[in-house]
């Protein structure tokens, strides 16, 4: 740490000792910085392979199996199962808030402006159920209850790549891939919701409901936080508890939140919580998560080629960045192609195939969908966990290869256009 005077009775020699505020606050710079963040999931992720194929992956083992329990609730979980059950719960609350206001002041409030992405998600996750149902089909695997793990954009992950190797592009690439992601989690949410369902406990199922009701009405009366937890925990309990799986209840809570300010009010609530949240979200709660559903024991489940070949696996690591690819490019092109359907300002066909590229980063959703689709004793789950992980790098290494040849695209454009005119081109970039 460094030494310095606080104060006028302070000498250079007094020691200066940051408070918790302070690093607290440092910390929430550092993760809300898009790389950052992106680089924290991947240490998760990369010490939990790492520790699951060491000799001392047993450790590990015992670690996300080991239970503790909530007496209030008579609820029992694992270490894992709190990691995706629980803890993930708060980042879909933080995804409902964002949700809410990407509806209501954002970048989906004019649907003509939002149409292309919209349609480009749609069309994104379309392409890898399709690649990964073709796939099982031409292998005759029959294995077709992973359809949904590829479906996932992790917002994360994509828009650290596209700020890594983006510099240079269109901001109304960032713009488009950022739609695309958001409406991307909600398809993935619903599925979770829809698909993803256990036996139904109706009474369990109406307690979540007044919980949220409840907690929409204290939001409204602008109540203190400290009250709004008690009143979510609750509602998570009910939705672990009705069979619905209990990240959604995350997500119904944070849509309850207001997205416009009141008089006198600078920003939104929304604007507020996710700026208080975001540094345990991204900073704290992905990384745990990451750690624990990305601890796959390879040397444990027949090596790499083994599960590699799966075709399962197939289906999830070619259809994330291949099927993401052919849907998102080809649904856009067939827009403007046939539809006559416009872009973003200085925004080609040619950036859309990078961004599509980069949205195959699937990572988080796709993680939790994994888990979801597949027994913890089936193989198939370990497979398709690892398959996340390839494909998603597959995606980030190809789409940022792809995006810099566009970035210098973009600059040669620009230096071009200076020289034969003598003016800077009015664009703004990443």
């Amino acid at each position: 740490m460094t030494s310095q005077p606080q104060g006028p009775d302070a000498t250079p020699d007094e020691p200066h000792f940051e408070t918790t505020t302070g690093i607290l606050e440092r910390y929430r710079r550092t993760v809300e910085n898009e790389t950052n963040a992106g680089l924290l999931l991947l240490l998760g992720a990369a010490v939990a392979l790492l520790w699951a194929n060491s000799p001392w992956r047993g450790s590990y083992q015992d670690l996300a199996a080991f239970e503790v329990g909530v007496p209030w609730f008579d609820l029992t979980l694992s270490l894992g199962h709190w990691a995706s059950d629980g803890l993930l719960a708060i980042f879909f609350f933080v995804v409902g808030m964002e949700l809410k206001s990407e509806f209501v002041t954002g970048s989906l409030r004019d649907p003509r402006k939002a149409l292309v992405p919209i349609l480009a998600a749609v069309c994104g996750v379309v392409g890898p159920v399709a690649f990964y149902s073709i796939t099982q089909l031409v292998t005759g695997s029959g294995e077709f209850g992973g359809w949904a793990i590829p479906v996932a954009t992790d917002i994360a992950f994509a828009l650290a790549v596209l700020s890594v190797f983006g510099k240079g592009v269109p901001v109304a690439a960032r713009v488009f891939l950022l739609t695309l992601a958001v409406v991307d989690d909600l398809i993935g949410i619903i599925l979770i919701a829809v698909f993803f369902a256990g036996e139904i406990n109706v009474l369990a199922l109406l307690g979540a409901a007044a919980g949220v009701v409840l907690f929409a009405v204290l939001v409204r009366l602008r109540v203190h936080p400290a009250i709004l937890w008690p009143v979510g925990i609750a509602t998570w309990a009910f939705m672990h508890s009705s069979g619905i799986h209990a990240t959604i209840a995350g997500v119904v809570l944070g849509m309850m939140v207001t997205a416009r300010p009141r008089d006198g009010e600078e920003h939104a609530l929304t604007h507020r919580y996710v700026g208080a949240l975001n540094v345990y979200s991204a900073g704290l709660i992905l990384p745990i998560f990451a750690f624990f559903a990305a601890g796959v024991s390879v040397v444990d489940s027949g090596g790499l080629g083994a599960m590699l070949a799966d075709p399962v696996a197939v289906g999830i690591y070619l259809g994330l960045p291949v099927g993401k690819y052919i849907g998102i490019f080809g649904g856009v092109a067939l827009m403007i192609g046939v539809f006559r359907l416009r872009l973003g300002d200085g925004l080609h066909l040619r950036d859309i195939g990078a961004v599509a590229l980069v949205a195959g980063v699937g990572f988080t959703v796709s993680l939790l969908i994994a888990q979801l689709s597949f027994s913890p004793t089936d193989p198939h789950e370990a497979h398709a966990r690892v398959a996340v992980l390839l494909g998603s790098l597959i995606a980030a290494l190809v789409g940022g290869g792809a995006l810099r040849v566009r970035a210098r695209h973009h600059g040669r454009r620009r230096r071009e256009h200076h020289e034969r005119t003598g003016e800077t081109l009015d664009e703004e970039t990443i």
